[in-house]
């Protein structure tokens, strides 16, 4: 960068020297670029470039930058009670009442527990389903069933669920118990029989695998209702379902991974509300607080949350410093105004059309393969596995000539470019995107 103040030079060598970002490496962080302003559906470096921030941060500003109403309600919580220990036998008002708002968005829900982040969350979740069973007198029920390309987190047991390699590489062994199957992708279907949807071929090889490890240690099967990090692929009607139909049949307990998918992303509160789903544990973060301030949550159905608040189950020996942090939950429960407010659900739901119609073009470019959505926000233009194949840093390029065209996405393992922006984003703002889309891929080919 040319214009750069000495001051700028400074901090952006103090990065490469001494910051250790996340999916480090220092070859990806020889230019970092520092952001400093966000409004709505837009984020400026500090060079004063302006770009649309077409994935939302991280998939979570859900409400957009600079709303001060969360900046204002986590400040006035500050000077009554910044924080105060959630454990046992303490609360906060507004950890209460937050959990009392989740239970009533979330639909036929009983028990929550607060996190830092959607990878605790996950973790919680299956210390969660290992307590269930002990509880119920089934201590060799602790496997969990997970599938190719998800995304759960990247700590130790998010990570072995996580069913992308490139995680795992550096961090081996993995957690024992964790097993991977084949996901609903109707674009690649493996193993399929004669006559079979893509969902009746995942569905049936979860069920095989249940049978095959033995359905009196499998604990439960995670999925996102829509892959995000994996790729943003969308499943069949029928697959949930049927997913529904197995864990039932062999008393396996299913959970939805709702990091990505929850807080009006997919035009619902949760995929799992729109495509009922039914999930005994929702697991979600993110867009809890539109990112403002770091939290996530364990959301368990009547029949797992019973233990929890019965005399007779076994101490709950497990918990975060921050767990229900009162500044963070006051946070929380502004976003989630905001959002009922401005009705961003129906908002994401008015908008899923124009974002896919806007990208779908991209499809006759040469350098994509497919163009996925149709779903609230939530989007991918996939590039040709051909060329990723023949250069893994297609993706990446891509992703930078997008930038300087000016939007932001986040290329994906796999060779797709994932869009999701703020639910605030307007139709101006869509077509904008999808033309810096088509800029980035052209200055790309034309390279």
């Amino acid at each position: 960068m040319d214009d750069v103040s000495p001051l700028t030079d400074a901090l952006l060598d103090s990065d490469r020297r001494h910051l250790i970002h996340p999916l480090h490496h220092p070859i990806d962080n020889a230019e970092p670029v520092i952001y400093v302003r966000g409004r709505g559906a837009m984020i400026q470096d500090i060079g004063g470039h302006e770009m649309i921030d077409g994935l939302s941060g991280l998939w979570n500003v859900n409400v957009g930058h600079g709303r001060t109403e969360l900046a204002d309600a986590a400040a006035a919580q500050m000077k009554d009670l910044a924080y105060f220990s959630g454990y046992v036998g303490s609360s906060s008002m507004p950890a209460i009442t937050l959990a009392g708002k989740l239970i009533e968005l979330a639909g036929d829900m009983q028990g929550i527990f607060f996190t830092c982040g959607g990878a605790e969350a996950n973790e919680s979740a299956f210390k969660t389903a290992r307590f269930y069973w002990k509880s119920q007198g089934k201590p060799d029920k602790i496997k969990v069933i997970a599938r190719q390309n998800a995304y759960h987190g990247v700590t130790l047991q998010a990570m072995s669920a996580t069913g992308m390699a490139a995680y795992w590489k550096m961090f081996e062994p993995r957690v024992p118990g964790f097993v991977h199957i084949p996901t609903c992708y109707p674009y690649r279907v493996q193993d399929a029989k004669p006559g079979e949807t893509a969902g009746q071929t995942a569905a049936r090889q979860l069920e095989e695998a249940i049978l095959r490890e033995g359905a009196d240690t499998v604990a439960a099967f995670i999925a996102e209702p829509i892959h995000g990090g994996g790729g943003v692929l969308y499943p069949t009607d029928d697959y949930f379902p049927l997913v529904r139909q197995i864990c039932d049949r062999h008393n396996v307990l299913f959970i939805a991974d709702e990091v990505i998918t929850g807080f009006g992303r997919t035009g619902d509160w949760f995929a799992s509300n729109r495509f009922g789903l039914d999930p005994d544990i929702i697991t979600c973060a993110k867009g809890i607080t539109s990112g403002y301030l770091p939290m996530g949550a364990v959301i368990a159905s009547p029949t797992v949350a019973e233990p929890f608040f019965a005399p007779g189950a076994g101490l709950w020996r497990h918990g975060y410093t921050y767990s229900g942090h009162a500044s963070v939950a006051a946070a929380a429960l502004a976003n989630l105004d905001i959002m009922e407010r401005e009705d961003l659900c129906g908002r994401a739901l008015k908008l899923e059309s124009a974002l896919f119609d806007a990208l779908a073009p991209l499809a006759d470019h040469d350098l994509v393969e497919e163009v996925r959505g149709g779903v609230g926000v939530l989007a991918a233009v996939n590039l040709r596995q051909d060329l990723v194949t023949a250069d893994a840093s297609l993706p990446a390029k891509v992703g930078g000539a997008c930038r300087e065209a000016g939007m932001l996405i986040r290329p994906l393992v796999g060779g797709a470019l994932a869009v999701s922006p703020p639910l605030v984003i307007d139709d101006e703002g869509i077509t904008e995107m999808a033309e810096a889309f088509r800029a980035g891929l052209d200055a790309v080919a034309a390279s």
